[in-house]
């Protein structure tokens, strides 16, 4: 009798316990809603990101996470229209049109009378680069959603295979001319050593890539044919510069150095999946080796260093530091104060470390020579630890991610890489400055980049096949035709934006 006695009130304690669990459960402080790419797989609700901001600030969430872009897409037309508004929008991947027309409709809030006092951090990075600033501002003077910074940001590069310069002697080309010679040697001295004359000297898909060749020339347009030279917009399409590169670009197709499948190809049909392979690439242009061989023959490539014009190395910058609308707060907020300091933490070494590889001693830990290092196999980390304690992945988050830290990461390989990417990246500049457009503008320069650039890319590749003898009156007909089709009304409508 006294043991089923004890029984019961041993589950009357239970239950009641679990009530009173269940009445004081704090509801999440906000609803954050945004974009986290299924492949990724993260789980909002139980990374260990989340919970460990929370320890930090007290702040918990409702998550309403998202997988798919074009799902997102639908639900950020919804909130444009006012329709059950979270508080916060994360890794929102707000283009400018979507800010533009969340602010008219006045869904989102203006973060800019906050940032000075509750995000010092990002407010100084800003103060000392007003090109973000600007970046970031919309044509009213506010500010409504925030960047992504990446002091090592992504970009085309074009790699070279050092393992071949190496067997035939040579140097890293630091000219146009010089980088010719070397594509000659590629081609008939064997530098894969396997007696095949099977070598592609160089490869491309376009030429949209082959453009990142012509800062060897001194031309580093943006995709709108755009750059700033002396406070003014200027169009390269059509100057002596651009017709220098061409003419460059047609002997090398002519002598074989250019692959002549550069302008009918792509990734996966060029790329080399047999590891064991002698490899048949000297220089190509893609944002990373691995699309193109396989990372057994990675080591052989590294980038080629700006090539010198005049006198000076340039080289363009594909997307700049900055990547807009990635956080943004609506008018359903309340303490907006207390978000932005929340978001303010990714902005330090501190909060992107713990964004990008977790927290130390769990996910990672500092080497004696003062590199870090993954504290799981690289299995685990690419299965478990990315999807689960980070969010580095799977769609844009706010915050900085430095240079200093990613070149201390302790694996040779990829410390030459990014030696190498940020070689180029020092010589990098952008061609015109990140700015906002009005709805007007954006939808007029649209309009005038559907009429000029399919016409320009096309007949610049007719001039490099030779389909068009780039003689006199053909270089004079390209530029009628340009003219024509709005290149001047392209340039005066940037020119507005030049402060």
């Amino acid at each position: 009798m006294r043991k089923s006695f004890g029984i019961l009130m041993a589950l009357i304690l239970l239950f009641s316990a679990a009530g009173a669990g269940a009445e004081g459960l704090k509801a999440p402080d906000y609803v954050l809603e945004g974009c986290d790419a299924a492949s990724a797989n993260h789980d909002w609700e139980t990374n260990l990101f989340f919970q460990r901001m929370q320890e930090d600030t007290g702040i918990s969430f409702e998550f309403r996470q998202h997988t798919e872009e074009e799902q997102w897409k639908l639900r950020k037309e919804e909130i444009a229209r006012g329709e059950d508004l979270p508080d916060v929008l994360f890794k929102a991947g707000l283009t400018d049109a979507e800010t533009r027309a969340m602010a008219e409709a006045g869904v989102l809030l203006d973060l800019k009378p906050y940032l000075a006092e509750y995000a010092p951090d990002l407010w100084k990075m800003l103060e000392a680069n007003p090109a973000w600033l600007e970046a970031i501002t919309l044509p009213d003077g506010t500010i409504r959603a925030l960047p992504a910074i990446n002091e090592l940001p992504a970009n085309e590069l074009i790699w070279i295979n050092q393992t071949w310069l190496k067997n035939l002697k040579r140097e890293m080309p630091k000219t146009a001319e010089e980088l010719t010679e070397t594509l000659r040697a590629f081609r008939k001295d064997d530098p894969n050593r396997n007696g095949q004359g099977d070598e592609t000297p160089l490869s491309a898909l376009s030429m949209w890539e082959l453009r990142f060749l012509a800062h060897g020339f001194g031309i580093i347009d943006n995709d709108y044919y755009l750059s700033v030279k002396d406070g003014k917009a200027v169009s390269s399409l059509t100057t002596e510069e651009n017709r220098a590169f061409l003419t460059w670009l047609r002997q090398l197709w002519e002598e074989g150095l250019l692959s002549h499948t550069c302008f009918s190809t792509v990734d996966s049909l060029r790329q080399v999946t047999d590891a064991k392979a002698a490899m048949t690439y000297g220089v190509f242009l893609s944002s990373s080796p691995l699309t193109v061989v396989p990372a057994e023959s990675m080591e052989q490539y590294t980038t080629l260093d700006p090539l010198t014009w005049e006198g000076k190395q340039v080289y363009r910058d594909l997307l700049g530091p900055l990547t807009r609308g990635t956080f943004a707060l609506t008018r359903n907020c309340r303490e907006p104060e207390r978000l932005i300091a929340w978001v303010n933490r990714l902005y330090t070494e501190e909060g992107s470390i713990l964004m990008q590889v977790g927290r130390e001693g769990e996910e990672y830990e500092w080497t004696e020579d003062g590199t870090w290092e993954w504290t799981q196999d690289l299995s685990t980390v690419a299965s478990e630890v990315l999807p689960n304690a980070t969010l580095s992945d799977g769609g844009i988050a706010p915050g900085i991610v430095t240079s200093a830290f990613q070149e201390k990461y302790a694996e040779t390989k990829t410390q030459n890489m990014i030696a190498a990417m940020k070689k180029v990246q020092d010589a990098a500049v952008l061609p015109f400055p990140q700015v906002i457009l009005t709805e007007e503008d954006a939808a007029e320069a649209a309009r005038l980049q559907a009429k000029i650039a399919p016409f320009a890319e096309k007949r610049m590749a007719e001039f490099v096949t030779g389909d068009v003898p780039l003689d006199d009156e053909q270089w004079a007909e390209f530029g009628k035709e340009l003219e024509e089709r709005g290149l001047g009304d392209m340039i005066a409508l940037w020119q507005k934006y030049i402060r």
